[in-house]
C-alpha cells in the first residue's frame, strides 16, 4: 500500500458487509462476459475512440496530479482521442462507495466511475461483491511487460487479482542512515534485533496505528513464521495462534533497548522522521524510498543519509487500476490501463521530477535501448535503486491477517 491509500484497511470491513448485502440482494451481471465483445486490441481501440474516462483517484499530491491529467491525458487524446478526467479524491473509499450506491439503485451499464486507483482492502470489497470488470488482461498488449510470477503483483494484499485489476505503481519498504554515523547498519531482521541490543536507544518504530509501524511490526510477525509463504492466503487463525507469540516474544525482548526503553512509541512516521533527523535515533524507514532524497534536498535529513533493503526481504505492494463493472466506457478504460504499463508512462513517471515512483513493469522485459534509459535516469544518493530493491520483494497479506497482527501488538507489547 502506498501512502495514498492508507486509510483502506480502517473502512474494509464496513464497505465488505455492504458488497456482500448487495449481492445477496441483486441479481449478478456476468461482469467477465463482456470481455468477450473484443476480438482483440483493434476492436477494443475502435470501440474507445472517443471515449471519455472518468478516473477517481487519490488527489492529493500536485506532482501525480499533473502527471496523469497533463502527461497521460495528453497522450491519451493525442494517440487514441480518448479525454480523460481526473476526479480527485481523499480516500478511495468514496469511489467504492459510488459504485456500492449504483449497484443497489440498479445502475448496471451506465455508472459514473470508469477507472479507480486502489489496492488492498477497497479490492477486496469491490472483487468479493462482484463490482469489478475481469479477464481482459490477454487482450492488452503491455500486459506482457508484467510479471506475474511475482507474488507481490500477482497477490493485492493477499487476494489473487484475478484479471480485475492492473498495476500501475509500486511502492516498497526500505530503511535509511546516515553513514557518517553508522558504518554497518544491520541488514536483516536477526541483524536488527542484535543491532538495537547493542546501540540501546538508537532504534523504535512507530505504533501499529501507523501504517510504516503496522508493516515494520509484519516483518517481525514473517521473520517468526520461518518467512511469508506460509501465512499467504485468508487468514488462519490456528497459524496466526502458533507464531504471534514468538513476535510478540521478540518485540518485547526488544523493548527495553529501544528509544526511551519502548515505554512510549512515535504516533506516526512523521514523528519517526523528525527523531532520525534530530539524530536521537539511528535508523529510519519509509514505505516511499523517494522520501529519504526528499527529506535531504528539503534539509530534513543530513547529505550523508543513504539507504538500505534487508537481505532477506522487505515488504512490497502494487497499487492498480480497475474497471468497475458498470462502467459505460470499458474500452476506453482499457485503453487508458494499457497505456499506463507502457515503457512511455513508466518512464515518465519514473523520472525523479516528474514523480520519482517506482515502475510497475519488468524492466527485464524491456527493449535493450529502453532498459538502459531507465538505468541512466538520475537517481538521488540518498535513494536505493529501484532494481535492488525490487529484487528483495516480499508480498503483502491478506487484510484480515494485518487486522489480526495490529491488535495483537495492541494488546501483547504495546501494554
Amino acid at each position: 500500500m502506498s501512502r495514498y491509500q492508507s486509510t483502506e484497511l480502517t473502512i474494509w470491513s464496513r464497505l465488505f458487509l455492504l458488497a456482500t448485502f448487495f449481492a445477496v440482494l441483486l441479481p449478478l451481471s456476468a461482469h467477465s462476459t463482456e470481455r468477450a465483445n473484443y476480438k482483440n486490441w483493434d476492436e477494443v481501440i475502435a470501440a474507445a475512440k472517443g471515449g471519455t474516462v472518468n478516473w477517481f483517484m487519490w488527489g492529493g499530491a500536485d506532482n501525480i496530479n499533473q502527471y496523469v491529467s497533463e502527461y497521460i491525458g495528453g497522450a491519451l487524446k493525442q494517440r487514441y482521442d480518448i479525454t480523460l478526467k481526473r476526479i480527485g479524491i481523499n480516500d478511495t473509499a468514496e469511489a467504492v462507495n459510488a459504485v456500492l450506491g449504483e449497484k443497489q439503485a440498479g445502475v448496471n451499464d451506465d455508472g459514473s466511475v470508469d477507472l479507480i486507483w486502489i489496492n488492498g482492502g477497497n479490492f477486496r470489497t469491490m472483487k468479493q461483491g462482484n463490482l469489478l470488470f475481469c479477464g481482459y488482461h490477454d487482450l492488452l498488449p503491455n500486459n506482457q511487460l508484467v510479471n506475474w510470477q511475482d507474488q507481490s503483483i500477482a497477490n493485492d494484499f493477499g487476494l489473487a487479482v484475478d484479471e480485475c485489476e492492473v498495476p500501475w505503481n509500486r511502492a516498497q519498504f526500505a530503511f535509511a542512515y546516515d553513514s557518517a554515523r553508522t558504518k554497518n547498519p544491520p541488514e536483516s531482521i536477526p541483524a536488527l534485533i542484535e543491532w538495537a541490543q547493542k546501540n540501546p536507544g538508537e532504534f523504535t518504530y512507530p505504533a501499529a496505528t501507523d501504517f510504516n509501524g503496522s508493516v515494520f511490526i509484519r516483518h517481525v510477525f514473517y521473520h517468526a513464521a520461518g518467512g511469508p509463504s506460509s501465512l499467504l492466503g485468508d487468514f488462519d487463525q490456528q497459524k496466526f495462534d502458533a507464531i504471534a507469540p514468538k513476535a510478540w516474544a521478540i518485540l518485547n525482548d526488544m523493548k527495553p533497548y529501544l528509544w526511551r526503553e519502548g515505554k512510549t512509541y512515535p504516533n506516526s512516521i512523521a514523528n519517526l522522521a523528525q527523531l532520525f533527523a534530530n539524530r536521537e535515533v539511528a535508523l529510519y524507514f519509509d514505505y516511499d524510498p523517494a522520501i529519504f532524497g526528499i527529506n535531504v534536498e528539503n534539509g530534513i535529513f543530513p547529505e550523508t543519509t543513504r539507504s538500505f533493503v534487508l537481505e532477506d526481504g522487505t515488504i512490497g505492494n502494487t497499487n492498480y487500476v480497475a474497471i468497475p463493472y458498470n462502467s459505460p466506457n470499458k474500452a476506453a478504460a482499457m485503453v487508458t490501463a494499457n497505456f499506463l504499463l507502457s515503457f512511455d508512462a513508466q518512464f515518465e513517471k519514473a523520472k525523479t521530477n516528474v514523480w520519482g515512483a517506482a515502475p510497475a513493469i519488468d524492466i527485464d522485459r524491456l527493449t535493450e535501448d529502453q532498459r538502459n534509459l531507465f538505468a541512466k535516469l538520475p537517481r538521488h544518493p540518498s535513494v536505493i535503486a529501484p532494481s535492488v530493491l525490487s529484487a528483495k520483494a516480499l508480498p503483502e497479506l491478506h487484510p484480515d491477517w494485518i487486522s489480526a497482527i495490529e491488535k495483537g501488538w495492541q494488546y501483547n507489547v504495546a501494554k
